[in-house]
């Protein structure tokens, strides 16, 4: 996996389509087609076609239930797109005919030579925020945002904990589940609500950004 957060991206002979503007812009060269998170568009320059991307029954059932996955668009025709959202960072992974699990709402735009599904961690139970994740596979390129500048952690060095709101992205390989504090009046992340963490164990990082975002409500049933 080659990536802008690892430092390998430059001089590899990386097929082009998915090029940073700047930091908080994404540039994507068509004619091909790319999958994009709604509203994300900032401007495109030549003729270009967008549609709605429902991904199939399966994962429309999958969103309603979960929450989780961002609403997609599929962009066709020929020219540049550019692409944003809400100015965060941006981050782009290339990927060779291996996995990255997003947090829905940090997924920007992918190829859609990648095939995606949304997948729960094992151990999460029905709790919503970020504890249902889209999971990319195959070869392609993948852009993620970041609220603000992320810390790449290796998980092979020792068992890695995030909270579910701030880990953004991070290897299919690794084992995931969920860390619940013994201390359980303890709120050590605002994001989960209650004290409880995604675990990772295994070859394979963690990106984790700056923010937990919005506290998560909880799903009653």
């Amino acid at each position: 996996m080659r990536s802008s957060v690892f430092g390998n991206l430059e001089g590899q002979g990386l097929p082009g389509g998915f090029v940073l503007q700047n930091g908080k812009m994404l540039r994507v060269e068509l004619p091909s087609e790319v999958l994009a998170k709604q509203g994300s568009m900032v401007a495109f320059q030549g003729q270009m076609d967008f549609d709605y991307e429902g991904g199939g029954l399966g994962k429309l059932l999958k969103k309603a239930v979960t929450g989780e996955g961002a609403a997609l668009m599929r962009v066709r025709g020929q020219g540049l797109l550019y692409l944003a959202d809400n100015a965060d960072d941006i981050h782009l992974f290339y990927l060779e005919n291996e996995g990255l699990t997003v947090n829905g709402r940090n997924l920007l735009a992918f190829q859609p030579s990648l095939a995606w599904d949304i997948k729960r961690v094992q151990g999460a139970g029905m709790a919503a925020g970020g504890l249902f994740n889209t999971t990319v596979t195959g070869t392609g390129w993948v852009a993620v945002t970041t609220h603000g500048e992320p810390v790449l952690l290796d998980a092979a060095r020792m068992p890695t904990y995030a909270d579910a709101q701030s880990a953004v992205c991070w290897s299919t390989q690794l084992e995931v589940g969920v860390n619940r504090t013994v201390k359980m009046g303890a709120l050590i992340g605002r994001g989960s609500g209650e004290a409880m963490q995604l675990a990772f164990r295994g070859q394979g990082f963690v990106l984790v950004q700056a923010s937990e975002g919005p506290p998560v409500v909880k799903a009653t049933s």
